[in-house]
């Protein structure tokens, strides 16, 4: 079936663009805002784009009760660690994405552990298997309520048990046991039912070609 974007509301666009692609990587980002207050929320419209500069981008769209706490904090301070979600803490994560009032610190009501950061204010969450500590670069204005938000990576803390050769920065994927967001609502993925198809060579082509 057709679908023209054109003639469609956002809730629509939305639905098709979070249906299909998928896995989504989650980034659980954690802020602090002017005032010093704790923020975690899980944001699945999230990728890496760029390896030099290191660059990664968020979607951040509108609230229940208007403008997230996590748009609101990067607006004021500009700073956020973004920390990837496994299976083992995929209910605390699901946790913090409740519309908990502006004060509570969701990190401590999903019973979760901080450690302080190098670079940036906001900590990291001690669960995950990889964090990475991040400033805004641009927070551009999409549409409506919709905002794009271009982060540079300052620093990484990825587990010991992950690395399998930290000289060439060498991770070991199917380690981090992490989980993917497909379809709403409540629909998650994991990432351990893995394949390997290696690239094909020009020349391995052409000789296959021939034969």
């Amino acid at each position: 079936m057709y679908f023209d974007f054109s003639k469609l509301n956002g809730k629509d666009s939305y639905k098709l663009l979070a249906s299909t692609i998928v896995p989504r990587p989650i980034a659980w980002v954690v802020t602090v805002s002017a005032s010093g207050g704790l923020n975690a929320a899980p944001f699945s419209f999230f990728n890496a784009f760029s390896g030099d500069p290191p660059i990664v981008c968020l979607g951040i769209g509108i609230g229940l009760h208007g403008m997230k706490d996590t748009l609101r904090n990067l607006q004021e301070t500009g700073e956020l660690v973004i920390n990837m979600v496994s299976e083992a803490n995929v209910a605390a994560m699901n946790l913090t994405a409740a519309p908990f009032p502006e004060h509570v610190d969701e990190m401590q009501a999903a019973g979760l552990t901080t450690c302080a950061s190098s670079f940036v204010k906001p900590p990291r969450i001690a669960e995950s298997p990889a964090s990475f500590e991040c400033r805004v670069r641009d927070i551009q204005v999409l549409g409506g309520p919709n905002h794009l938000v271009i982060a540079e990576v300052l620093a990484a803390n990825i587990a010991d048990r992950v690395i399998s050769d930290p000289g060439k920065c060498r991770i070991d994927a199917s380690k981090l046991e992490l989980v993917g967001r497909m379809e709403s609502p409540g629909w998650y993925v994991r990432t351990s039912d893995r394949f390997m198809l290696k690239q094909p060579k020009l020349g391995d082509m052409a000789m296959a070609t021939v034969d």
